[in-house]
């Protein structure tokens, strides 16, 4: 909803004296001629102000009709009924009519009113915008009211079988254990070095603070740590803060912060998560100010002036970058009433759709200023992975209207099918890159995601289609699995090759670290609840072993150098996405299916959980006066 337009000299919802009351007018001092002349002036001025607002501001009626999220996708797919262009501008000029003739009404009842009054509706008004529309404290007025409806399966019961049960109290243990060391020994900071029990800070947030606390917001909740919820909600209320003078990374501010931001409003209801969210939202849509719409990487939050990583072939973005914010702003647009967040996404797809892919194929890095492709690498590991997750997680997530997305992906699964994946000597399918026609048969921690990418997106296909979908699932999760059984730790390298003689093992030393990550875990979660085949809590259990190991220490949780060495050395970094996506990840998968189903919920790309927005009725619904 548009900010409320407040007028002057009225006062929404109280009564007016009727211009026909004789004994008010007999005892009401007259005005002078110049005070009639003074108030003439304003108020014609008024009318023209409202006429200017009629003309240059958005229709509130648009902003909060759902046209983003309902059974109409015609800003998606371009079907849908379309209006009557002469139906269309009578039904404006009748609008403009009544708001001229309500202006006349509401000057002529102030002409009729007392000074005394005059100057105490002003005082009332005044008090009203100090006060914001939204909440008091609100530093965007411009968010409509809402009914709050908690969403299914927002809180689970526990598992019936006790070693399930005491599986997951021990997950819950790790996440307090982690949570606690944080909070002694780097509260309000973006991350913990657990060994050094000093602060961490990436400059992928820029001087923005408190990543940990944001990320783990919702696993906190769903983990019923009530107590711990409630002093980070208390942390986000007064420490939050956006505007800042540094660059941020739009990508990692997006899905960590706006995410957590979103997810904790979801599943908690607490009017502040809303609010921060949509203003951090709003603090990113300088990026888009390119000639072609695709965003800058790194944005200074301060002059919202954007770059791209000077690194990135010729000043490109990237494919996963860019392909990773439509989940978090089409939730931004449902929650704010303000459509500009899913245009941005409608956008990106324009330009993606017009472009030529190699093979079918979408190169990881894209021009900004010319909108063309810039060096032909394809991966759907690092720099790719989770522009293919949101093309399937928004037919999802839209309730399987985007039917556009869902023909942008199974167009891409197909063509990755054909070009990328291969088969080992051993038998262990991978996902190889690709690098301007040839293959690099390397497949990085980051590209395990994938496995259960295919599960997820097996049920929108044929029969046929689901059951080889489902197959290539099983194999990939196998794959990645082998990545971790392989080595000494038990823990994954951040890439594996399948050359030289070797299968699923590190063969450089910079490939092979292990820093918390979750993606392989998330793959498992993902086959265990399409499936229930106990391999996969097996293997889930076998990782939260290795962890306890090799990478828990006294004050939290570490990334180790090397998954190979039996006395491994630690690289002091307790990663937020370790509290936000492992940790998660693991506790639903010893979490009965009513703990977020996944035919009600979404994962965005750091796991936090979003509603899918119904398409006959909307996740939120709007107040009516």
């Amino acid at each position: 909803m548009p900010a409320t337009t407040l007028l002057p000299f009225t006062t929404p919802g109280t009564s007016r004296k009727s211009v026909n009351n004789s004994s008010a007018l007999i005892n009401r001092p007259a005005f002078r001629l110049t005070e009639k002349f003074l108030l003439l002036l304003v108020f014609s001025g008024f009318i023209t102000l409202c006429f200017g607002a009629i003309f240059f501001l958005p229709d509130s009626s648009k902003l909060l009709s759902g046209v983003f999220f309902h059974t109409q996708p015609a800003s998606v797919s371009g079907s849908g009924p379309k209006l009557d262009s002469r139906e269309f501008e009578a039904d404006k000029l009748n609008r403009i009519r009544e708001d001229h003739e309500k202006a006349l009404r509401e000057a002529k009842d102030t002409l009729q009113k007392l000074p005394e009054e005059i100057k105490r509706d002003i005082k009332e008004q005044k008090e009203k915008v100090a006060q914001g529309s939204v909440n008091k404290g609100d530093k965007n007025p411009r968010l409509p009211n809402v009914v709050f409806r908690k969403p299914v399966g927002a809180t689970g019961h526990e598992p019936n079988d006790p070693e399930t049960r005491e599986k997951q109290a021990k997950i819950k243990e790790m996440m307090k254990h982690a949570w606690e060391n944080y909070k002694r020994h780097a509260w309000g900071s973006n991350e913990l070095k657990p060994l050094s029990k000093q602060r961490h800070s990436s400059s992928l947030f820029g001087n923005i603070r408190g990543a940990t606390i944001v990320d783990a917001l919702d696993t906190l909740y769903i983990m019923g740590m009530h107590d711990e919820f409630k002093e980070a909600k208390e942390w986000v209320e007064k420490n939050l803060d956006f505007n800042v003078h540094a660059e941020v990374s739009v990508f990692e501010v997006n899905i960590r912060f706006v995410g957590g931001l979103l997810s904790a409003y979801y599943l908690s209801g607490e009017e502040v998560f809303r609010t921060k969210a949509v203003e951090l939202g709003e603090k990113l849509l300088p990026a888009f100010n390119t000639p072609t719409g695709i965003p800058w990487a790194l944005l200074n939050m301060k002059s919202g002036i954007g770059r791209n990583w000077p690194w990135a072939s010729g000043g490109s973005s990237i494919l996963a970058e860019f392909g990773t914010l439509h989940l978090e702003f089409i939730h931004l647009s449902q929650l704010s009433g303000n459509p500009v967040f899913a245009e941005k996404m409608m956008n990106i797809r324009k330009v993606l759709n017009r472009l030529d892919k190699p093979q079918g194929l979408y190169p990881n890095y894209l021009n900004p200023n010319s909108g063309q492709w810039g060096q032909h690498h394809v991966s759907v590991g690092g720099l790719g992975d989770s522009f293919y997750e949101y093309l399937l997680k928004a037919w999802l997530m839209s309730d399987k209207t985007d039917e556009e997305a869902r023909k942008m992906y199974y167009d891409a699964v197909q063509a990755i099918e054909t070009h990328l994946i291969r088969k080992s000597n051993g038998g262990l399918k991978y996902i190889a890159e690709w690098k301007g026609g040839l293959l690099e048969h390397k497949m990085g921690h980051l590209t395990c995601f994938a496995g259960g990418m295919f599960a997820l997106g097996a049920d929108g296909a044929s029969e046929e289609i689901r059951s080889h979908h489902m197959e290539l699932a099983a194999e990939i999760a196998r794959t990645c699995h082998e990545s971790y059984d392989r080595s000494a730790t038990k823990l994954g390298p951040e890439a594996f090759r399948f050359d030289g003689g070797v299968e699923a093992i590190a063969t450089r030393q910079n490939e092979k670290y292990y820093i918390l990550r979750p993606e392989v875990l998330e793959t498992h979660m993902y086959m265990w609840r399409l499936t229930h085949d106990p391999k996969y809590r097996q293997w889930g259990w076998e990782a939260v072993q290795a962890l306890e190991k090799t990478c828990r220490v006294a004050a939290g949780y570490s990334g180790i150098r090397d998954v190979y060495s039996s006395q491994p050395i630690h690289d002091d970094v307790q990663q937020s996405f370790f509290l936000a996506e492992t940790l998660k990840y693991l506790y639903l998968m010893f979490s009965d299916d009513d703990l977020l189903p996944l035919e009600h919920w979404i994962f965005n790309s750091e796991a936090h959980p979003l509603p899918i927005i119904r398409k006959d009725s909307q996740a939120v619904e709007n107040k009516t006066e």
